[in-house]
């Protein structure tokens, strides 16, 4: 939480900026520190790959178990990495950072043809109501819904269902970003291929190394929790009580970052885990900022410091997975 010591006010009382102004005055904080993100990339790197070879240690099923949750979580870190890559925000020049990126995306499942596609259409149209749901969630009127056929409710809701959400291993990764792109356009996303494969391969090695019990601890459980809990973060961060939805007409970039983003507040640990992307309407306002400058920003810009809060908390994930529509008489997010 930002408290009133660590404020620090840059704008005359009453003189807050918006729009084209804020975005503007965000751009002091899109400086790179060459030898942070190296140095962010390559720790977060080898802590991962130990965590990896601690889930294969004959020591005690515990520590493997430890070491397979620790093997996800730096996986939620690298991909903010990759994911801040992808903007242009770290490691822009940088020949060995594009190689490494291309490899981890992917070893992730998230291919950079897909990622960087669906995520940049994202960006440019977050908190407009449709119902494509690219790059995103789905989200639709009231009214729009009631106006569907009851196949295309159910089908809409699938889309929605807290199973979905945290099974994004399996419904995000490998079907939407892997499977289904390619069999919509096998040129254009030629590396969701390649990703399935080596997926499947690695797995099958892991299998022949140390059977069923080294392919759910050192493969399966942390691809479905890193996964569940990305897409789940992705999800509340668009997906919380108090998010403004407007129609393409009357939509704003900084607007809809300020408005329709949440910043989830995190304990110093999990802030560390996630890359610091529960500032994420700092970074809704110029995804040119790297992750370990979003607090920066937000303490130091007064325009982002009143931002709708959610958490991991219990009571505010459910709050968060019970929203379906949008109602445009009371101008928020409901439950069916």
């Amino acid at each position: 939480m930002i408290t009133e010591k660590e404020i620090v006010i840059n704008t005359p009382l009453n003189k807050l900026r918006t729009g084209k102004d804020l975005i503007l005055a965000s751009r002091e904080y899109a400086e790179e520190d060459i030898s942070k993100s190296w140095m962010h990339t390559l720790s977060t790197l080898a802590f991962m790959v130990l965590a990896f070879i601690g889930t294969f240690n004959t020591i005690h099923w515990s520590l493997q178990l430890i070491s397979s949750l620790l093997f996800s979580l730096f996986m939620v870190k690298f991909f903010v990495i990759y994911h801040d890559y992808q903007h242009g925000a770290i490691l822009r020049k940088s020949i060995a950072g594009k190689y490494l990126m291309k490899l981890f995306g992917i070893l992730i499942l998230a291919p950079s043809t897909i990622w960087k596609r669906s995520h940049d259409h994202h960006h440019h149209h977050n908190s407009k109501l449709t119902d494509l749901g690219i790059g995103s969630f789905p989200l639709i009127t009231k009214a729009k819904f009631e106006s569907l056929n009851r196949k295309q409710q159910k089908i809409y809701l699938i889309k929605r269902h807290p199973i979905t959400v945290f099974s994004g291993y399996f419904t995000l990764f490998i079907l939407d970003f892997n499977i289904i792109s390619l069999f919509r356009s096998p040129a254009k996303h030629w590396d969701s291929i390649i990703a399935l494969l080596a997926h499947v391969s690695l797995g099958f090695l892991i299998y022949n190394y140390g059977g069923v019990q080294a392919l759910l601890i050192s493969w399966i459980f942390p691809y479905i929790f890193a996964h569940g809990f990305g897409s789940y973060l992705f999800y509340a961060q668009h997906n919380f009580p108090g998010a403004f939805f407007v129609e393409n007409k009357d939509w704003d970039y900084a607007e809809a970052a300020l408005k329709s983003t949440s910043f989830m507040v995190m304990s110093p640990i999990m802030n560390w885990f996630t890359g610091y992307i529960g500032y994420h309407h700092v970074h809704h306002i110029n995804h040119r900022i790297p992750f370990y400058r979003l607090k920066e920003a937000m303490r130091e810009m007064e325009e982002l410091q009143n931002p709708t809060e959610t958490s991991l908390h219990p009571k505010d994930i459910y709050s968060c997975l019970r929203l379906k529509v949008w109602d445009t008489e009371t101008h928020q997010m409901v439950s069916l």
